[in-house]
């Protein structure tokens, strides 16, 4: 069987599909031999905008795509190529709307435009290739570009077998979604490496009722549809094969989007959370029906890393996972800074982890962490389920300004029980923070499918309903939309407006003052000297004699009130006015970064050092 994986708008431009490249990979160990080419219709989508109207680039499509959770923007430019039909409007009522809500609605005109010649040309150039099996892969905003392609390829070959998957199509999603096109043959739901080969290896053998035990797959027979049940059990990582991503490099080897484009590797090393299955953080819809934490051998990971840099002669890595498996402080990370390799890699991270984790990251190479920070207010933290306090966070981001580590995140806000008075003794204290990296942004928490905030109700969001711009987007009755889309709206809870603004604008003032900013301390002979240059604050030098100095140290990590020393509570007033400490729900910690970025030698000690040789 031939068969045509295709990656569609608006995956991302600088690194290739993870799952296509999976699926791709294990075509070798299905029952049959199948011939599986990759295409990246999302650069060809981004090539054909370019050539066509100079100022739809690679940046304006990656912030088209970016806007997927807010307002649709990716989606809305397919929504007539799906639906056939132009809209009453001219999509007036929706680009209004998303203009209020910041989205640069001009741009998503633009490439609207092109929208049906692209899906077009795309579907003439595959059934004219003579592919028996199509197959998308839908994530965030890749659906409705998804769904076009494959409605116009069974008009013009009814032949071509379509099928989907991904994680747009996990569980209640994948049936709507199937339920709602007739166009699509099938849609696997759940984790694909499996059950996509057992459907091509049913489809070769017709009449065995193999097709009966592909786990999750919703499928058209004479009789009618049928779907069959989920498998709970999930897939071994220890079973997913290297991905095989020479596609993409051989595409961009000619493509004009080279000139634009620093290709990154995308890898996975683990799948699920390991924190969400004991503590599902109340606002996270991720891992669907995929929750239960699985890595890969240490051993084998940092072969598959050496072998891919090696192979495609890129050394940026983004690692997929949701969060970094602990154990790979000690194994994975360490066999990475062994190369000496100059390495840039991404993950995500839990953020209460200790100076030795950061140091593991720093010497692997690890420059780019996510840290899921969310708040700086305990109370708030723990009405997400976080399982970390304001001043781990705060220590955090001090400990990783000391190793130029780039973390980024987001203050969320509008929690069920959440107070002004939280969000107010944070913002007093945002003037301290600014030599500490800011967030991206502060937005109101969004209600995602799989989230316990969907999920549980009680907790606060029992009013919900579709979000608003899918009504713009689809064609289908409220009812239909409920079961298929995975953004939702609802009553908004916690803080109000005026604090919202007093929020964002606090959060401006930090974004802006941060590059500009720097709050140092170094040991001297007589203690400690602190060098503030805040933007904000008058420079000055702050030394503290060695009472003060070792009281100061002891806030180096986060301490209770009631545990400080009298001799650091009697400073503490002075510490409060000169903004050297951060306080939160009864704890203090030191707000200081030390002068000398903490060193580190590749394949060596991990433990860091001052610059006289002595522990830190």
């Amino acid at each position: 069987m031939r068969v045509l994986l295709v990656n569609m708008p608006w995956a991302a431009l600088d690194h290739p599909s993870l799952a296509l490249g999976v699926l791709k990979q294990t075509s070798d160990r299905w029952r049959f031999g199948h011939d599986v080419d990759v295409l990246c219709a999302n650069m060809l989508w981004a090539e054909y905008c370019m050539e066509r109207d100079p100022k739809l680039t690679p940046s304006s499509y990656t912030e088209v795509g970016d806007e997927g959770f807010m307002v649709g923007l990716g989606e809305w430019v397919f929504a007539e190529a799906l639906s056939g039909t132009v809209r009453p409007d001219g999509g007036r009522a929706y680009l209004d709307r998303a203009a209020e809500l910041g989205a640069d609605v001009a741009i998503a005109a633009a490439y609207a435009e092109h929208a049906n010649g692209f899906i077009d040309m795309l579907a003439a150039q595959i059934t004219a290739t003579g592919y028996d099996l199509v197959g998308f892969t839908s994530t965030f905003a890749q659906n409705v570009a998804s769904l076009a392609l494959a409605k116009r390829l069974k008009g013009l070959a009814p032949r071509i077998l379509t099928v989907m998957g991904g994680a747009n199509c996990d569980d209640v999603q994948g049936a709507a979604i199937f339920r709602n096109h007739p166009f699509l043959d099938f849609v696997v739901r759940g984790e694909g490496e499996d059950a996509f080969g057992a459907l091509l290896d049913g489809i070769e053998a017709p009449g065995s009722q193999a097709l009966d035990l592909v786990p999750g797959l919703c499928r058209r027979t004479p009789e009618g549809p049928r779907i069959t049940a989920m498998r709970r059990s999930l897939t071994p990582v220890s079973k997913v094969p290297e991905p095989d991503f020479d596609h993409y490099f051989d595409f961009l080897a000619t493509s004009p989007l080279a000139a634009f484009i620093e290709p990154k590797l995308v890898l996975e090393s683990s799948r699920g959370c390991w924190w969400g299955e004991k503590h599902h953080c109340t606002f996270c819809g991720l891992n669907g029906s995929g929750m239960a934490f699985r890595s890969k051998d240490a051993d084998r990971m940092a072969e598959t890393v050496l072998r891919m840099v090696e192979r495609h002669q890129v050394l940026d890595i983004v690692m997929a996972d949701n969060i970094i498996d602990m154990g790979y402080f000690t194994s994975f990370l360490p066999r990475l800074a062994d190369t000496g390799w100059d390495l840039r890699i991404h993950y995500e991270i839990k953020s209460n982890l200790r100076v030795e984790h950061l140091d593991a990251l720093a010497a692997a190479r690890v420059n780019h962490v996510q840290p899921g920070i969310e708040s700086l207010s305990s109370r708030v933290l723990n009405l997400m389920d976080k399982g970390v306090s304001g001043a781990q966070n705060i220590r955090l981001l001090r400990e990783g300004e000391e190793r130029n580590l780039t973390m980024s995140w987001n203050y969320l806000y509008g929690f069920p029980g959440e107070r002004d008075a939280d969000y107010q003794a944070m913002i007093d204290q945002f003037p301290a923070l600014v030599h500490l990296q800011p967030p991206g942004g502060g937005s109101r928490l969004a209600l995602e499918r799989f989230s316990p905030n969907f999920d549980r109700p009680e907790i606060g969001f029992s009013n919900r309903r579709p979000a608003w711009y899918y009504h713009h987007i689809y064609e289908l009755p409220d009812a239909e939309l409920r079961d298929l889309v995975y953004m939702y709206d609802s009553d908004p809870e916690g803080i109000g407006p005026a604090l919202e603004r007093s929020l964002h604008e606090a959060l401006e003032i930090w974004r802006s003052a941060y590059a500009a900013s720097s709050l140092t301390w170094r040991r001297t002979a007589d203690g400690v000297n602190v060098e503030d240059r805040r933007s904000g604050w008058p420079p000055r030098t702050i030394p503290m004699g060695n009472p003060e100095a070792e009281a100061f140290t002891e806030l180096l990590r986060p301490r209770r009130l009631t545990a400080l020393s009298p001799s650091a509570l009697s400073f503490l007033s002075s510490w409060r006015s000169q903004g050297l400490v951060f306080e939160d729900d009864g704890w203090l910690v030191a707000l200081p970064t030390r002068a000398e970025r903490v060193p580190w030698k590749i394949g060596g000690s991990l433990t860091p050092t001052t610059t006289n040789g002595a522990p830190a």
